[in-house]
């Protein structure tokens, strides 16, 4: 497996609080509903929610942040420290904690407490930006990226999560990714209507001049994300809509792009793979299913069993995604799929069809290359983590002694066609449709090849 690039994240930190429960009546002396059997969970939030996504990514994660002595920020180190490393910088108050009631998993109200904010910068934290190679800024407006401005805009960041109560981004950073509503009120106002991609493209350019951004990621929830690097923005649509808790899907997002980058890939395809990792960390639960029990920050190696490591990822509290297919002729289309698999959970495992398989659904001639060489590309692939056989023609046998959290297929299947799909439903997992690339496929590239001659 490739070594993902360090990040150091550079931001303020909150403790979220999820009290859920189950509401079927309204109290008695006002009309608001009563939330019976409540169960009660800390998790990190805003840049702590980024930098430990970013560590359960895989990636050497240092946090710099406002943190005190109170029991919050006690707390909050107590969930962060066993997965990546925190750089404290002094609060002046205690800190901010974000209290949201659910019920029937629907948020009902959010309670807001802890005034606290970044009182100044340290030595340590100043070297520290100075020198990282990679930084995500995840700005809520409570002073950690306003006292170390002087550095990051000596070395600008990779990435700028911004917030209507925070600063600018500091010029030259490489891609600043507001939501819609935050680039709209981040943006000069001139009348164009406010919910439509043409005033998306609007407020993106516009941001990329007055912030002298290279590019601008206005995140645009279920229907993806725009891209603009001044004019002619690009549209990045999500692979799938999934209705469920969207809560952290920005921190998600910016963690994914900042790491992609760090990584070396280019900011268009930085932006790809943060919509597929935010679609997908949605339909995992959003933030409200962030595990928080103290597991080790990085997943035991693969040792070639992928039922062993399934077992260890579940373990760990991690997301296992399976991908399936012939694989006959590994193409782009395969690896773009695969590769977009790889980021929407922890560890990704490839279902393939036994040669038997392949023949009955291809017919005579298939497969081209046998069960053996397609399992030992596919083990070479960087985002591939195990390649586990089946024999049969479909993989459903195979998938209930797996049990993955997500399914993936290519994107020329329909939902109906997805038998699975009520399969991983029994353990609560979910099938996802990711997009090929069109016009790639085993069976055109052979006759392409069967043409030339």
């Amino acid at each position: 497996m490739d070594r993902k690039a360090p990040l150091v994240v550079v931001g303020d930190a909150l403790l979220d609080r999820d009290v859920t429960g189950h509401a079927e009546r309204l109290a008695p002396d006002a009309p608001v509903p009563v939330v019976d059997d409540c169960g009660e969970r800390t998790r990190p939030g805003g840049a702590a929610l980024a930098a430990w996504l970013a560590a359960r990514d895989g990636r050497d994660v240092t946090l710099v942040t406002g943190l005190g002595d109170d029991p919050a920020s006690r707390e909050l180190r107590r969930l962060l420290e066993p997965r990546l490393t925190v750089v404290p910088l002094p609060l002046t108050g205690p800190l901010s904690e974000k209290t949201r009631v659910l019920a029937q998993d629907r948020p009902l109200v959010r309670l807001d407490r802890g005034t606290g904010r970044t009182r100044e910068a340290t030595g340590a934290a100043r070297e520290l930006v100075r020198r990282a190679p990679a930084v995500l800024v995840s700005d809520y407006g409570r002073g950690t990226a306003c006292a170390l401005r002087d550095d990051l805009a000596a070395r600008p960041p990779l990435v700028w999560d911004p917030h209507p109560r925070g600063g600018t981004p500091v010029p030259g950073t490489r891609l600043v990714t507001p939501a819609e509503k935050e680039a709209h009120a981040l943006a000069p106002r001139d009348g164009i209507p406010r919910r439509d991609l043409h005033a998306a493209a609007h407020s993106a350019a516009a941001l990329v001049r007055q912030w002298r951004a290279a590019a601008v990621a206005v995140t645009l929830g279920p229907r993806g994300a725009l891209l603009s690097y001044g004019e002619h923005p690009l549209l990045v649509p999500a692979p799938a809509t999934h209705p469920g808790d969207s809560c952290g899907a920005g921190d998600r997002f910016a963690a994914t792009a900042a790491g992609l980058l760090a990584d070396g890939v280019l900011v268009a395809e930085a932006v790809e793979g943060a919509v597929a990792a935010a679609s997908g960390f949605v339909a995992a639960g959003g933030a409200s299913a962030v595990p928080t029990a103290d597991t080790p920050p990085v997943l035991p190696p693969d040792d070639g069993d992928p039922f062993a490591l399934a077992a260890r990822v579940r373990a760990a509290h991690g997301t296992v995604v399976a991908a399936g297919g012939c694989f006959d002729l590994l193409h782009a289309g395969h690896v773009g799929l695969l590769q977009a698999a790889r980021r929407l959970g922890d560890r990704l495992v490839v279902c393939v069809n036994s040669d038997a398989s392949v023949r009955r659904r291809k017919g005579e001639g298939r497969p081209v290359n046998p069960l053996a060489d397609r399992v030992r590309v596919l083990r070479a692939l960087a985002c591939v983590d195990a390649v586990a056989v089946f024999d049969e023609d479909t993989p459903e046998r195979l998938l209930g002694d797996l049990r993955p959290d997500v399914w993936v297929k290519g994107g020329d299947y329909a939902a109906a066609d997805l038998p699975e799909a009520a399969l991983l439903q029994r353990w609560g997992g979910q099938a996802i449709l990711l997009p090929y690339l069109d016009g790639r496929s085993s069976t055109a590239l052979m006759a392409r090849a069967a043409e030339a001659r």
